[in-house]
């Protein structure tokens, strides 16, 4: 391996709308003072929803702050913003929704990084699909895809850009060893309790 080639792992982390005085704070010293910080590391993404959104799927939310300001801050700093609507039980009449559709109309229309969502609806992602192309959609780890072909089967699917298998098939090395690169590059591992440092 060339040694002048720097890997870096992206996390993506929780509570966007409910952490959003947390990040006020830590954003400005995690920009202000990198060496405070590992250097192989970077913030792929901020992730959540805020309270009563039918669409996040009885996720908690906290926080008072309005998605103007919590756009704001992730955009002043270059971060992807993503919604997370994981609710699997969505009907058809849940996708008018005023709240969840003005959310998606104005984190499309964001500044210079592309904004997601993650979605654990079929209906939900073709309706997004039509409605806001301009977002990207991740596959959320709630389906709890722990077979390897249905996960694969869900990686080659061109509507995500990234796909979060369940945890329990972070380990299957020898099958994940086998994907393409192109597959491979479309892999978001959760991290929990269940993996080991390092």
């Amino acid at each position: 391996m060339n040694k002048s080639h720097k890997i870096t792992a992206y996390y993506h982390l929780p509570g966007l709308f409910e952490f959003y005085e947390l990040y006020r704070v830590f954003l400005p010293l995690y920009f202000g003072h990198r060496e405070y910080f590992y250097d192989w590391c970077d913030i792929g993404s901020i992730y959540g929803a805020p309270a009563e959104c039918i669409w996040g799927g009885g996720r908690v939310g906290l926080g008072e702050s309005g998605p103007e300001e919590v756009l704001a801050l992730v955009e002043e700093y270059g971060i992807s913003a993503r919604l997370t609507f994981s609710n699997s039980l969505l009907k058809e009449e849940h996708l008018s929704d005023k709240k969840c559709n003005e959310l998606c109309r104005m984190f499309e229309k964001s500044g210079k990084v592309k904004n997601g969502v993650i979605v654990h609806s079929d209906l939900l992602l073709d309706y997004l699909k039509t409605n806001y192309p301009g977002l990207y959609y991740v596959s959320s780890t709630t389906k709890v895809l722990t077979d390897f072909q249905m996960f694969l089967g869900e990686v080659n699917k061109d509507a995500f850009k990234y796909v979060v298998p369940d945890f329990r098939l972070n380990k299957a090395f020898d099958k994940l060893e086998e994907m393409t690169q192109s597959q491979k590059d479309k892999v978001e591992f959760l991290c929990n309790e269940c993996c080991w440092y390092g």
